[in-house]
């Protein structure tokens, strides 16, 4: 199946209020060039070095999303085009972002990662460092507090999966008065996106249903 009859089958399912984020981190130019001529704008990437080339060599319009964990010495190379940041899970990170964004006079939206995996190699804040954050949130003066994002744990086990994306969505149901509106709910990939819809996700994350595996 090709990328933009694979990006159609996906959106068809989705109601307009879901966002499809084209993971396109290590797919190569010419295939984000597919997506992009199917009128796809929105693509995902994790590793900075990678998002900051593909924005150099492809079209101004597109908007890139970080989804991967975001070192705060990386952040000052993506502050000035970056669409969303999908990864912020600590407040330090979370000051760098408000430092490099203030420097150069910009707003920048992110979401806050939530730790809602039974794996510890998942990063993500837990339910106190998100109110610790929140609280705090007018001190941000160049930041959209957009919404929340998680990364729900890789298993088969679809109980499992969907106590994750619930959990997720209780929380976020929690917090929403106090999010930048409209906000986003950012749950779900390609081996789960199903379950996340059920349980409120508005942004899923779709890689190999997109692009093929690797």
């Amino acid at each position: 199946m090709s990328v933009a009859s694979s990006i159609a089958k996906i959106q068809n399912e989705l109601s307009n209020e879901v966002q499809l984020i084209a993971v396109s981190k290590t797919k190569p130019n010419a295939l984000i060039l597919e997506a992009y001529a199917a009128g796809h704008r929105d693509f995902g990437e994790n590793k900075v070095q990678e998002m900051a080339a593909k924005h150099q060599a492809l079209p101004k319009d597109i908007r890139w999303h970080m989804i991967g964990h975001l070192q705060r010495n990386k952040v000052k190379y993506i502050i000035d085009f970056v669409h969303l940041i999908h990864s912020v899970d600590s407040k330090r990170l979370l000051d760098e972002i408000q430092k490099q964004a203030q420097k150069i006079n910009r707003t920048v939206a992110v979401l806050l990662q939530i730790h809602i995996a039974t794996e510890d190699s998942k990063f993500g804040l837990d339910e106190q460092e998100l109110e610790s954050i929140l609280q705090e949130k007018s001190a941000y003066s160049h930041i959209h507090f957009k919404g929340l994002m998680g990364m729900a744990t890789f298993t088969p086990d679809s109980q499992q999966l969907a106590d994750e994306f619930a959990y997720l969505h209780k929380l976020y149901q929690r917090v929403y008065g106090r999010l930048d509106q409209p906000s986003v709910l950012s749950s779900g990939m390609s081996s789960d996106y199903t379950i996340a819809l059920k349980h409120g996700s508005n942004m899923i994350r779709i890689g190999s249903a997109i692009f093929g595996h690797r």
